[in-house]
């Protein structure tokens, strides 16, 4: 199994020298690092050329690295039924340089690369409808960027006198910002303990 990652990896890289900066085998999966300008092009080599055959994509998703000056790696993971095997292709990005779309290849990567924007900010080029996707409409920030956070900007409630939904800042009361540490089982005194403590003839 490892060989044959391997020799596909290699036949990979040795075929598109331009556009594959880097290769591994980790558990039991063959990584791919490419350069984000040519994207397009690994990503159509991969599905047509006959020793790869990796027709289906299963996931693009991103991932923060905020100290590093391209911020975001996009990870690409596709399969060949054909062949049983797996491949990852990762790119890196900023926050302002798109990457280029693939839905033209693969239709299905329309949503993967909305999830990514609309939870990262990661801008696809020839997208054919980049908005967000799962979160709501006027939204500020990108979720899952590591320095959200983890309250959010705003917290939405329904205001009776407006009779509408709202948003208002955040606003943590003070019960939730101290806390005493202790387990829930002691320092408590619930009802009935006192028929614990008495002694039974």
């Amino acid at each position: 199994m490892t060989q044959g990652l391997e020799d596909l990896g290699a036949h990979i890289a040795s075929s598109m020298t331009n556009a594959i900066e880097g290769q591994e085998i980790a558990f039991g999966e063959l990584t791919l690092t490419a350069r984000a300008d040519q994207i397009y092009a690994v990503i159509t080599f991969l599905r047509d050329d006959p020793r790869c055959r990796f027709t289906t994509l299963i996931d693009i998703c991103g991932v923060d690295y905020p100290q590093r000056a391209k911020r975001f790696d996009v990870v690409y993971h596709l399969l060949s039924m054909h062949l049983n095997h797996r491949v990852r292709v990762k790119v890196a990005a900023d926050e302002n340089t798109p990457v280029p779309s693939i839905v033209g290849i693969y239709p299905c990567a329309d949503w993967f690369e909305r999830e990514a924007f609309d939870m990262y900010g990661i801008l696809f080029s020839n997208h054919p409808d980049l908005r967000r996707i799962l979160t709501d409409y006027g939204f500020q920030g990108f979720p899952l960027r590591k320095d959200f956070p983890m309250t959010g900007h705003v917290e939405v409630r329904y205001d009776a006198e407006q009779q509408r939904v709202i948003y208002e800042p955040v606003k943590l009361a003070q019960a939730f910002r101290s806390f005493d540490f202790l387990s829930p089982w002691e320092g408590m005194t619930l009802p009935g303990d006192e028929k614990a403590s008495e002694q039974k003839p």
